[in-house]
């Protein structure tokens, strides 16, 4: 088939089906936002979009579609030239948010259109007024964030069908959408992922990190409310107080993926860690930034204990691949994590607001590593029979883009 593949930030979450339907002997390339300097295997064509200030007071409620509808136009632009020069995908594979598929059935009518729809916006019953410390909570923010389902809902009615990683995440969706879905998780590389026991993790400070150290992990894109960060740090003191060999490792940048920045200034990194630095030894906390797979690889197979955090939203790569990883992972008890972990089968899951009930959570698995074994190897051999990416999600991703191509 001729597959196109359209992601603003591509690969993205197509980083192994790209290739994976490349190699199968398919016709695939990429199209992606002209800023966007990744690489690929797949041939990439770039379009140029230069969004144009919106004014709110003007738009209003509708502000977050102009933007998504603004950049569908840049992407539909491009594939009208594409179509003039003989170009004609079987199947568009595209991430719905963006706003980068609203258009493409315009151009090629005849094509399958697949969108990835990650997450529904929902005004009450997810991701909205969960934390009351950092989110205001009333009639205007639940219609806001409804408001900001528009062009999503769009997406989904112009396509074909339409893929959710998980559960809970297409559940986010109305009934009648709900219906245009299949669930079909990412996929993580249990192979690379086999535990290592000759695994090092050097510190920013020279220091190094091996297997069988009391080591406890937190990693997210960046440091935000959005994914319990300020949770984690105040549970903190109570850990390192009571585990005085431990070495916490966090691994995110100071921006903000999800939610907003601090309404003072600075960085939710700092605001937070200023709460408790006096009450931490901070020789024993290591903020890395940013790392490379690889190295995020050798982490994940150094520590004892992973800490994960999260608003109902979307749930990140990184708690599956550190379950793959075959580590202890602590979870908040919110929906998308409760559909991953069993509290007390292959991890633990505690309130996401419950800073004591982290702190001795995290305090007793530091300290008995032995008690979490069985939890441990529960992690691993799940994800492996759940989201492994050769035998499990590989194989249904590419067996919908076939069904698609021959309807």
């Amino acid at each position: 088939m001729k597959l196109l593949f359209v992601h603003q930030n591509f690969p993205g979450q197509f980083l192994h089906l790209a290739p994976e339907m490349q190699r199968l002997g398919h016709d695939v390339r990429a199209l992606t936002d002209a800023s966007n300097d990744k690489t690929s295997p797949v041939p990439i064509l770039r379009y140029t979009h230069k969004p144009q200030e919106v004014d709110p007071k003007a738009t209003r409620l509708g502000r977050n579609f102009t933007l998504m509808s603004d950049r569908g136009v840049s992407v539909a632009r491009h594939a009208r030239r594409m179509r003039a020069e003989g170009y004609v995908p079987d199947v568009i594979y595209g991430h719905s948010g963006w706003g980068e598929t609203l258009f493409l059935k315009e151009i090629w009518p005849e094509a399958r259109l697949l969108v990835f729809a990650e997450f529904y916006y929902r005004g009450i019953g997810a991701d909205v007024g969960f934390d009351p410390e950092f989110q205001v909570q009333g009639f205007d923010q639940v219609m806001i964030a409804q408001s900001r389902a528009g062009y999503l809902a769009q997406a989904l009615i112009h396509a074909d069908r339409g893929v959710s990683p998980t559960e809970w995440q297409a559940s986010t969706h109305p009934p009648m959408l709900r219906r245009q879905l299949e669930v079909i998780f990412d996929g993580v590389d249990c192979d690379r992922l086999t535990p290592n026991p000759q695994a090092r993790f050097a510190l920013p400070d020279g220091r190094v990190l091996a297997r069988g150290d009391e080591v406890l992990t937190f990693v997210n894109r960046n440091l935000e409310p959005y994914r319990g960060y300020h949770i984690f740090l105040r549970a903190l003191p109570d850990v390192l107080a009571a585990r005085p060999d431990a070495q916490v490792v966090i691994v995110g940048e100071a921006g903000v993926s999800y939610g907003s920045a601090p309404k003072d200034g600075g960085t939710w990194k700092d605001l937070i860690l200023a709460e408790v630095k006096d009450r931490i030894d901070l020789s024993r906390v290591h903020f890395t930034g940013k790392l490379p797979y690889d190295r995020l690889v050798d982490l994940m197979h150094v520590s004892r204990v992973h800490a994960y955090l999260t608003y109902p939203f979307v749930l990140s790569w990184s708690m599956v691949e550190t379950m793959a990883a075959g580590t202890l992972v602590i979870g908040s008890n919110t929906a998308p994590v409760a559909e991953v972990i069993r509290d007390g089968v292959n991890g633990r899951l505690v309130d996401f607001f419950d800073v004591a009930g982290w702190s001795a959570a995290l305090t007793d698995a530091l300290a008995r590593p032995e008690a979490y074994a069985a939890m441990r190897e529960a992690a691993r051999r799940g994800m492996r029979d759940r989201y492994d990416l050769r035998s499990v999600c590989l194989p249904k991703q590419v067996d919908l883009l076939t069904r698609l191509s021959r309807s």
